[in-house]
Parts: structure tokens; sequence; C-alpha cells
């Protein structure tokens, strides 16, 4: 029996599936809410301590902390989402926001606020939210009919991109209004929309399979199947190595567009706008495969998609100007949902439901393992490699390119990784097995 089959074996009616649908989208309405509020609330929290310290450092460890739980945590809480009712795990987790949230509040209220609280409920929040991913990531496949599928997960990546658009200005707002306090009230607040509305929605439970069987166990022993479950199966091993890899590359340019834009252009004004156009992208990605639904073979969309924005960031690495800019940073948002929703809707269909919480986790660890060091090799790859090799004689080679004044070097490696990505993607996709990786899946 396929996942595909076992999620769908109780054969619901059609007002079934259209009322799992819809609680799927009610679910996105509210996760998007609630990010809006976590990061006005983060934006807020920043402003805030940088004003106290005049220091960059505590941002840093407070992102530092957010990341270290996924890797640490991941399978436990892939585990407890098999195990137990999914929809409870995301009110625990939730639920756990709010506690951190308030803990953090009454911390400003009462002029007490120090950075070692900061930190801690920082870790705290991003075990919650550990917790609460795979439970989510779980659900789709018992929301989402198979032939709406494609359409859902391109739709549950816009969730990021419109709460990065929608909470700089709001965050502007709130705090000018009422302050740090203000903004992390509202975080709290949107937390307990979002404990409402799993209050009164329903997501079914997987039934059990014969993979889900042989993966019985404690939850302790349950934690580790996801890598066991990949390992078995060297396909799914390769997807998931292949994908860690490409977010490396690309992480470890896009990480450094920052300083890039700003050593492009010169103007903070020009950033504002280029990263503006980068979610417009993004939102615009996931609105068109929201709208074409993908195509068969899935695989296809991932492989080819990333390997076109493997294009896009050479073409960002060669561009100098706000408009070049822009346009390489809209064409690789516009394709990173299409590439993500297609990736999400083949684990669904080839994992089992009741083992999808395990093995998204697993995958989340796997990536989770190479962002932190993407983000720690980009800093001092551009400030002591790239960007001092523009001042080289063999600078020359590659000045034609990506020109020699400051920003090139960082463009050079945009560059590098772009190609990077492009030419592995094209390689592994070359891989007969890898083409043929969704035919189990097939209904055609």
């Amino acid at each position: 029996m396929t996942a595909d089959q076992a999620s769908t074996a109780a054969a619901p009616s059609d007002r079934a599936r259209a009322g799992r649908l819809c609680t799927y989208y009610v679910l996105l309405v509210a996760e998007t809410v609630s990010l809006i509020g976590s990061l006005v609330s983060y934006l807020a929290v920043s402003i805030a301590v940088f004003r106290q310290t005049g220091h960059a450092t505590p941002l840093a460890l407070v992102e530092f902390f957010a990341a270290v739980p996924v890797i640490v945590t991941g399978g436990l809480a892939g585990a407890l989402a098999d195990r137990f009712d999914r929809r409870t795990m995301m009110l625990l987790a939730n639920a756990g926001f709010v506690v951190c949230s308030g803990l953090l509040l009454l911390a400003f209220v009462s002029s007490v606020f120090q950075l070692w609280q900061l930190y801690a409920l920082s870790f705290a929040s991003a075990v919650f939210a550990a917790l609460q991913r795979p439970a989510f990531q779980a659900s789709v496949a018992m929301l989402a009919p198979e032939d709406r599928r494609d359409r859902a997960n391109a739709l549950g990546q816009m969730t990021g991109p419109v709460a990065r658009m929608a909470s700089p200005a709001v965050a502007g707002v709130i705090f000018s209004a009422v302050g740090v306090v203000g903004a992390i009230a509202l975080d709290i607040a949107t937390f307990l929309a979002a404990i409402v509305v799993l209050l009164v929605v329903r997501i079914p439970r997987p039934a059990e399979t014969e993979e889900g069987r042989a993966f019985a166990g404690s939850v302790w022993r349950q934690a580790f199947d996801g890598f066991r479950y990949l390992a078995a199966r060297p396909v799914l091993l390769a997807l998931s190595g292949y994908n860690a890899v490409v977010t490396f590359l690309t992480f470890g340019a896009l990480v450094l567009g920052t300083p890039y834009v700003l050593a492009r252009t010169g103007s903070e004004t020009t950033f504002g706008l280029v990263l503006s156009v980068l979610n417009v992208g993004a939102v615009s990605g996931a609105l068109v495969m929201s709208a074409w639904g993908g195509r068969w073979p899935r695989v296809r969309t991932v492989f080819l998609g990333f390997a076109a924005a493997g294009l896009f960031l050479i073409f960002a690495g060669v561009a100098q100007g706000a408009v070049a800019l822009s346009a390489a940073f809209f064409g690789f948002a516009f394709l990173i949902p299409i590439v993500n929703a297609a990736m999400a809707s083949i684990y669904q269909a080839m994992v089992a439901p009741d083992l999808q919480g395990r093995v998204f986790a697993a995958i989340g660890q796997v990536g989770g393992l190479l962002t932190p060091a993407a983000f720690l090799a980009a800093g001092p790859l551009a400030d002591r490699v790239f960007e001092p090799a523009r001042g080289l004689p063999g600078w020359r080679v590659v000045a034609w390119a990506v020109g020699a004044g400051h920003g090139a070097g960082i463009g050079l490696l945009f560059v590098t990784g772009g190609a990077l990505t492009t030419l592995l993607s094209l390689v592994v996709y070359a891989a007969p097995t890898i083409r043929r990786v969704e035919t189990p899946a097939r209904k055609d």
C-alpha cells in the first residue's frame, strides 16, 4: 500500500474532502497571522535590544539559540507527532508560545529584562516550534487530497513571504504607538487566536500501515525512525541529501544579501526595494503554483526548478544595478515555492502518513545541520577570501563578469553558489533512479 493509498483508504466523500481542505486553509491563515505577530514581536524586541546594548551580537545569539532545538529535538518531535494526535501537539506548542511570550512581556513590563532571559525564552520557543512543525507537515496529507496537494503545498509556501512583507510595516506602527510591550502583547493575541482555531477544527488521524507497524517501539527509539526510514530507502535519502546541499549552497549566498546589495548600490532605500521584490517573487511563485496545480512528474519540477534558480543566483552575482538585482532576486524567489511545493508532495506521496512526522523531522534535521554551517561559512568566505581577492592581479580573469568594485567578491560567491546548484541539479537529475522516483506513487 502506497502512502497516498493509505491516506485515502477510507475513501472520504466529496463533502468530507472539501471540509478537510477547508480545514487546511483555515490553519494556513491562522499560521500566517501568528507568524506576522511573531515577526512583529521579534523586530520590536530587536530594536529595543539594539537600543539598549548598541551591539548586533545579542541578536545573532538569538538566532543561534532559535536554531539549535530544531537539530537537537527534531527526531523526538517527529515521533510525538506520529504517536499522538497532531492537533493536540499543535495546541501544546501554541500554549508554549503563549507562556514564553508572556514571560518575556512580564520581563519588559517589570523592567527586569536581561539578555539571558531573551536567550532562554528564544530557546524554549524554538523547542515548541520544533514540536509544532512536524505535526503540521504530517497533517497536510490527511487534509489535502492527492490531486490538490501541489496547490495546497504551494499555498503553504506563502505564509513566510506574506508575513515578511507585512511585519516590518506593522512592527513600525506598533513599536511607535505602544512600544515593545504592545508588540509582544500582539504576538500573544495571535497565538491565542491560533489556539481557538485549533480547538474548533478537526484533523483526521492516519490509519496504521504495515510500514508504520514495522517502526513500532518506544518514543525514544522512534525519535531515530526518520533516519532509519531514509537510510533504508536510498532514493529518498538521496533526495534529502540533495535538498540539504542545495539549501547550503543557496543560503550561503543569500545570507550575504544585505551587505551585497548595499555594496553594489550604496543605498539603504534600494536595499529595501530589492528585499520587497524578493518577497513579492516568493508570493507570486506560490500563487502561480497554486493556480497551475503542478504536473507530473514532480521530480522534473524540483530539479529543473533548482537548476533555473541557480542560474538566477549567477545573474544576481553579475548584476550591478538595482533593476538587474531586483530581477535576479525576483526570479530566484519565484522558483523556490514551486520547487518546495513539488518536493513536499513527493515526500507526502511516498511516505506512509503514520510515519510522516518522523520522516519530515529527520529531513528538517539534515537541513538544519547544514543551514547554520552556511551561515557560519558565508561571512568568513566573503570577508577573508572573496572580497580581498579583488585586490589580487588575477582578479581581472573574473572582473569582466562581476566587476571589481565593492561587492564584486560577494558577487563571485553568488556566481559560485549558483553554478554549483545548477550543475548539481542537472547531474543528480541525470540518474535514472531519481527521474523514476515517483513511479510507485503515480496513478496514471
